[in-house]
């Protein structure tokens, strides 16, 4: 009997897509409107992954005193963030293609993200990547996110999934934490935006290019 093709589940920002340049933008534009200096690419790649309300209050701490307000911040955020989501933001080299591949051979796939509902839909919809999910769960969708597991076995409860394997797919500790919190196995991709070195993550197995994601799924099936 062929064994059961296990659900992927894929992290957004710095795994499915590099998004960093217009979060970059909206982060710098709310910070100039408080009068505070613009933080640069490389600084603000190490503050994602918590979502959009951490990396407000992460920028704001970086480039002075802490934020006030942050509901207000958060609602401009959005409002600034959806309506230029895609400026500079592109799937990673190799993505389309293997997602494309993933879909003919009869995997289902969803998105797990820390980044709002909203901001994650209009990016996967306007990059033509939304064709490919049954299911997406962003950071507000549940009352938890990673790297609680039930932000990802949620996503498998969505797809009517609950109990069917599954294998995780991201660049950071919380994606790490939410899988192995949740029983699954986890890949790690190196290319993404994270503080802690990729290889010390603890995955199960480490990716320097997404073209490599397929043959690491099938090293986790056998």
């Amino acid at each position: 009997m062929k064994a059961q093709l296990p659900i992927l589940l894929f992290d957004l920002d710095g795994t499915l897509v590099d998004t960093a340049p217009d979060l970059v933008a909206t982060l710098n534009t709310i910070l100039a409107k408080h009068d505070r200096a613009p933080m640069t690419l490389e600084s603000v790649k190490k503050l994602i992954g918590d979502g959009a309300r951490a990396l407000l209050e992460r920028g704001f701490e970086a480039t002075g005193a802490q934020a006030t307000d942050l509901d207000a911040l958060m609602a401009d955020f959005i409002d600034i963030y959806v309506a230029a989501s895609t400026v500079h933001s592109r799937p990673y080299d190799g993505a389309v293609d293997a997602l494309e591949g993933f879909a003919t051979a009869g995997y289902r796939m969803a998105v797990c993200t820390n980044k709002p509902q909203a901001p994650s839909e209009t990016i996967l919809h306007e990059l033509d990547l939304m064709r490919f999910f049954d299911a997406v769960v962003g950071g507000d969708r549940f009352p938890v996110r990673k790297p609680d597991a039930q932000h990802l076995l949620g996503a498998l409860e969505l797809m009517d999934a609950t109990n069917h394997p599954a294998i995780m797919v991201g660049d950071s500790y919380n994606d790490v934490a939410s899988a192995r919190n949740a029983g699954m196995p986890v890949i790690v991709v190196s290319y993404g935006y994270t503080t802690v070195p990729p290889v010390d993550l603890g995955g199960d197995i480490l990716v320097d290019f997404f073209a490599e994601i397929p043959d690491a799924v099938n090293r986790l099936r056998s």
